[in-house]
């Protein structure tokens, strides 16, 4: 346990609580970036791209279809649990997650942004209906049942890799409401964060007097923007991560440890 992150934490009255991949690895969910801040693979599919090419769709529901399952059977882990145990403390002012896998509520967190969405929804980008991925799930399968048993090793955020396959064959179920696009619930990269979300988040961050960063880089802007306010405003910044973060010379205090050990002092 770092002595340092104790104090810092203990000092704080109301955290702004920000979090990233770093999390949830312990939970089996992959990351995307190495402790340098770059890609470990190709970076995840673009919104522009998912919306104008029906094979970009084909091929991220294919993987989806495989990735899902596992990602959905996820459980928290040691750091979901700690950062549920602060808020219990009473000194959280806000947990804003850029994870879409929903652990943290999973762990009995309640004061929860979730900044890129969540990837347990689906949402028609016509008549903007919203229904559970499970339920989609049952409807690709039904659609490509023999796609089931292909072997996939899991990727970040519910994808699989899945490589050397026609992805031409697989079909893609329309919403059934309006027959318009159907879309996980999350940002993805190339599409803005919804402006009513940022300006709440603002508005926690105007309320905190200090941050932590868990589990994060910081290297998507849509996070590091935050940390930039934060600093600016002249609030105390830590970062728990393992390697380098696009905020190092902004921080007031950096702790290299694995997240869950480093904040086991909380439970």
């Amino acid at each position: 346990m770092s002595t340092h992150l104790a104090d810092f934490i203990h000092r704080a009255r109301r955290l702004f609580v920000l979090t990233g991949a770093g999390c949830s690895t312990d939970s089996g969910i992959p990351d995307y970036r190495d402790a340098d801040g770059h890609w470990k693979r190709t970076p995840p599919v673009n919104f522009q791209d998912f919306m104008a090419l029906p094979a970009t769709r084909q091929r991220y529901w294919a993987r989806s279809l495989l990735g899902w399952p596992r990602f959905g059977q996820a459980l928290p882990n040691g750091t979901h649990a700690a950062l549920a145990a602060l808020e219990d403390r009473g000194q959280m002012e806000v947990l804003l997650t850029q994870n879409v896998d929903c652990l943290h509520q999973r762990a009995g967190s309640r004061a929860v942004i979730d900044l890129h969405g969540r990837l347990d929804q689906v949402r028609c980008m016509g008549c903007e209906a919203r229904s559970p991925r499970e339920e989609f799930q049952d409807s690709l399968l039904a659609l490509n049942p023999e796609w089931a048993h292909l072997d996939a090793a899991q990727a970040p955020d519910g994808d699989a890799d899945l490589e050397g396959v026609d992805f031409a064959a697989f079909s893609v179920p329309a919403c059934p409401h309006c027959g318009g696009i159907l879309k996980p619930d999350v940002v993805f990269f190339g599409e803005n964060v919804p402006r009513e979300r940022v300006a709440a988040v603002h508005d926690h961050l105007g309320r905190a007097d200090a941050v932590l960063v868990v589990g994060s880089s910081l290297m998507v802007y849509s996070g590091f923007r935050f940390v930039q306010a934060a600093a600016k405003a002249g609030l105390p910044v830590a970062a728990l991560n393992l390697g380098r973060t696009r905020a190092d010379d902004l921080l007031t205090l950096k702790v290299e440890q694995p997240c869950a050990p480093a904040l086991s002092f909380l439970l």
